[in-house]
């Protein structure tokens, strides 16, 4: 096969990659937070319920900004109900995935576990603005984040958490445009309320971060015209809007799935656009940055059958995909996208943590394990961190029914404070493997410390509960800097991290 080219010089750049890029998200939806993140009784459990086999996990993973408590969940949420005395909260009926929330996990219990996840774990909270208002989203916001002296921040204390939650970012609402969401609205209805709210929060507190509802996806039939009209009310109130993107294999079209990152890449670059439309009809030199708060590989087809089959359980198996070799490279190919474009995506949630179409699995009272797509997130978090290089392709290509001709190199590098670079790379051809030559331009670069890939003769292997480490990364020899360059051969059907220093 044609060998794949590109050059890095620190001198061309994109843009430093914000610590949000590696967030995730938990929503009351399934088997997330029960016997996910939360399960009293475990042998792993510690005395407030969580269980540390997950947290240890969760670390590993390396998640910072953490969404809550959804998702088309938040569209029906009364937080009022996840605070106080557990034995008095109410159960309800969450519409949204025709279960029952017993709200034993609240909003208390969501900040301690972030707490127990480490300092990097930032919370991200949602306000709901399906069925309820500006009232209830400053009323959430006084019993987060106000010190003391008036009736919420007093009862929090009197539920026993003194300190203020010091919520800085904050979604207002959740995918209104979804004819599927409660309280779904017109772009006009979002962004008069998107922009009362966020009014009314700063207010109070002038520094929040405040990310409004972009499109569901970019096949959204309001798509671009709902970003404008939202973004013509809220533009100077709000820092973000988000973005959301799932993606799976559309009858039997494997090539155009593994070319799923050319959709993800297309869906920013025409927000981007957009946003700084809209800024420079309002005369504004403000730029909106972007919030991928959804993303991942999802086999939604069978979804809605699950969900409609269901009448009222407490934390049904939802969602509990497992992924396979093909569906990590896929992933890994979407992390690349994200990095690619950090100048504008400063916020990013991998949905979801625990159990729904996750990294980590878990079996109630039993173990836990790591995914295939744990080890691309996990990677990324550890060494994408820095400086992202301006990578452009010379790459062989194939052709695909849904974005026609597309490489099949898919990559992109970071280079950390200390000098060091780290390439994130992908080769979406199943048959062959890629060979990899990097011209290296005033990095002062001297060896390869490791080069890691996620590959399989069988690109339908997964861990299970009865096989967890079925899958995992290995090392690939033969990978080397000679004549002012890297060359390396990429597997075929593979995700690739080498590191250089």
């Amino acid at each position: 096969m044609r060998t794949a080219r590109f050059t890095l010089d620190p001198a061309f750049t994109t843009g430093e990659v914000n610590p949000r890029l590696f967030g995730s998200f938990v929503e009351h939806l399934g088997r997330c937070v029960y016997t996910g993140i939360y399960e009293p009784g475990h042998p792993a459990a510690d005395a407030a319920g969580l269980r540390q086999d997950v947290l240890e996990l969760v670390r590993e993973l390396g998640v910072t900004a953490i969404r809550y408590p959804g998702g088309n969940f938040v569209s029906g949420y009364k937080w009022e109900d996840s605070v106080g005395p557990v034995e008095d909260r109410p159960r309800r009926l969450d519409l949204a995935w025709r279960s029952t929330e017993t709200n034993r996990f609240g909003l208390s219990e969501y900040i301690a576990f972030l707490k127990k996840v480490g300092p990097q774990a930032e919370p991200m909270m949602a306000v709901n603005l399906g069925t309820r208002g500006v009232a209830e989203a400053l009323e959430l916001q006084e019993y987060a984040n106000h010190p003391s002296g008036t009736a919420l921040s007093d009862l929090r204390a009197e539920h026993g958490d003194k300190d203020p939650f010091g919520i800085r970012l904050w979604c207002l609402g959740n995918e209104m445009d979804g004819p599927w969401q409660t309280g779904h609205k017109t772009a006009e209805e979002y962004g008069r309320v998107a922009a009362e709210t966020a009014r009314a929060m700063r207010q109070i507190d002038p520094d929040l971060e405040l990310v409004a509802c972009g499109s569901s996806g970019q096949s959204m039939e309001t798509f671009a015209e709902w970003e404008a009209t939202v973004l013509q009310e809220t533009y100077d109130l709000v820092d973000h809007i988000s973005l959301h993107a799932y993606y799976e294999p559309h009858d039997g079209d494997v090539d155009s799935f593994l070319a799923s990152a050319v959709d993800m890449e297309s869906f920013i670059e025409n927000v981007v656009a957009t946003c700084d439309h809209v800024g420079a009809r309002l005369k504004s030199k403000k730029k909106i940055n972007l919030s991928f708060d959804e993303w991942n590989v999802w086999y939604m087809a069978k979804t809605q059958a699950e969900v409609s089959a269901l009448d009222w359980p407490e934390a049904p198996r939802l969602l509990e995909d497992n992924y396979s070799v093909m569906d990590a490279v896929v992933f890994g190919s979407l992390l690349i996208a994200l990095l690619r474009h950090a100048d504008r995506v400063t916020v990013a949630c991998l949905a979801q943590l625990v159990n729904v179409i996750a990294p980590i699995m878990t079996e109630p009272g039993g173990p836990a394990w790591r995914q295939t797509t744990f080890f691309p997130f996990s990677q990324a978090s550890k060494y994408g961190r820095g400086e992202v290089l301006d990578v452009r392709v010379d790459s062989p290509t194939y052709e695909t029914r849904k974005y026609g001709e597309a490489d099949l190199l898919h990559a992109t590098a970071v280079r950390a404070e200390d000098g060091s670079v780290t390439v994130f790379a992908v080769n979406r051809s199943r048959t062959e493997s890629l060979p990899l030559d990097v011209a290296l331009s005033g990095l002062h670069l001297t060896e390869v410390v490791e080069h890691s890939a996620l590959a399989d003769a069988d690109p339908d292997a997964r861990n299970t509960l009865a096989e967890p480490e079925r899958v995992v990364p290995h090392p690939v020899a033969g990978t080397a800097l000679r004549d002012g360059g890297l060359s390396a051969v990429l597997e075929p059907l593979s995700w690739n991290v080498i590191r250089l220093r």
